[in-house]
């Protein structure tokens, strides 16, 4: 895999951390684990049992809390700065694994996040108004994507 594959996988995991915060980065944390990406120094600690556990326990957490009524919007501070966060820290992993310079990762899975927060809310609310469908059903969809994008780019390398 070149460099260039290697920074538009970081970019586009950033963009699906802006879909669901928390969905790539357990899935990162599962891919280390398993060892499929190498990671190391304090990045290494996102492959430990005790983050792979956590990490899913929030993810599955958010896949179920994106569906209820209560729950801000993406594009809110909060909800936006821990895409950006996500976003950056997988861009990271994914960068170090393919033996490119982090901050590479850091930036284009950062700049990803925001591309993907606010490209996957407009995406989110067309699809619903253009289907007729009740919002949950385009959010199970998204879900899909999020996990099903997040697999297939950890498992490229």
């Amino acid at each position: 895999m070149t460099g260039s594959q290697i920074l538009l996988f970081a970019f586009l995991i950033g963009i699906l951390s802006g879909l669901r915060s928390l969905t790539s980065l357990a899935v990162t944390s599962w891919a280390a684990h398993l060892g499929w990406l190498k990671l190391y120094g304090q990045l290494a600690l996102v492959g430990t049992l005790p983050a792979v556990i956590i990490l899913t326990v929030l993810a599955l957490a958010e896949l179920v809390a994106d569906k209820l009524p209560s729950t801000p919007s993406r594009t809110a501070p909060a909800g936006l700065t821990a895409r950006i966060f996500t976003g950056a820290a997988t861009g990271a992993a994914l960068a170090i694994a393919g033996a490119q310079i982090a901050i590479m990762g850091v930036l284009l899975g950062a700049a990803g996040a925001v591309a993907g927060t606010f490209g996957g809310y407009q995406a989110r609310k067309r699809l619903v108004k253009a289907l007729g469908t009740p919002d949950y059903v385009v959010a199970m969809l998204e879900d899909l994507v999020a996990i099903g994008g997040s697999l297939w780019i950890v498992s490229r390398f």
